[in-house]
C-alpha cells in the first residue's frame, strides 16, 4: 500500500512540475536537435543527438506523464504501418523536483514498462528546459515528434496530437533525403 502511495505521490509532482516555465510552441524543422544529456531506463548514458549521427531517428518526447497516451498512439501507429525507423521516447521535464528524484521516477517508471522496451526510453532532466524551451511546451500533454536526419537536423515535427494525417506526413519525411 506504502508503494501505491508512493507512486501517486510521484506521478503526480511529475504531472505539478514537468512544465514549470511556460515557453511558446514553435516548429524547429531544419534546425540542429539540441545538445542534451540523458540516460535509458537500461541505465545507459545518452548525449543526444551525438550519439545518433549517422542514422534517422524518431524522438517521442513527453513534458508530463499524460502525454504517455499520445505517445502509445505513434507507437501504435508505428508499428502497424510496419515504418522501420530507430524511436526513443525522452520524458523531458524541468524543475528541481524531478532532478532530485530522478532515481525514485525511473524506478516507478520501469515499473510500468516492459524491460525489452527500457533502453528506448531516454529520461532527460537536467537539460529538460532545453529541449521545452526549443519546441515549446504549450499543451505538455501532447506528444512533440522529431524526427532527425543523420547529422542532427529536423526533418519532420508535430506537436497537435497523434492523427494518420500526420502519421503519413511522418512517413514520407521518412523516405526523403
Amino acid at each position: 500500500m506504502r508503494l501505491i502511495h508512493f507512486l501517486i505521490f510521484i506521478m503526480t509532482a511529475f504531472n505539478l512540475f514537468g512544465c514549470t516555465k511556460s515557453f511558446s510552441n514553435k516548429n524547429p524543422v531544419g534546425e540542429q536537435f539540441p545538445s542534451v544529456k540523458g540516460h535509458s531506463l537500461e541505465k545507459k548514458n545518452y548525449n543526444i543527438p551525438e550519439d545518433f549521427v549517422g542514422d534517422k531517428v524518431l524522438f517521442l518526447i513527453g513534458f508530463v506523464q499524460n502525454t504517455q497516451f499520445d505517445i502509445d498512439r505513434w507507437t501504435i501507429g508505428l508499428d502497424q504501418t510496419t515504418t522501420k525507423v530507430n524511436t526513443y521516447e525522452l520524458p523531458a521535464t524541468q524543475g528541481l523536483f524531478p532532478i532530485v528524484f530522478k532515481t525514485r521516477l525511473d524506478d516507478s517508471m520501469r515499473v510500468g514498462i516492459p524491460d525489452e522496451i527500457w533502453g528506448g526510453v531516454i529520461t532527460i532532466y537536467k537539460d529538460g528546459e532545453i529541449i521545452q524551451e526549443f519546441t515549446g511546451n504549450e499543451n505538455p500533454r501532447n506528444t512533440r515528434v522529431v524526427l532527425i536526419d543523420e547529422r542532427g537536423i529536423i526533418i519532420f515535427f508535430h506537436d497537435s496530437g497523434f492523427s494518420i494525417k500526420a502519421l503519413n506526413e511522418l512517413i514520407s519525411s521518412l523516405k526523403k533525403q
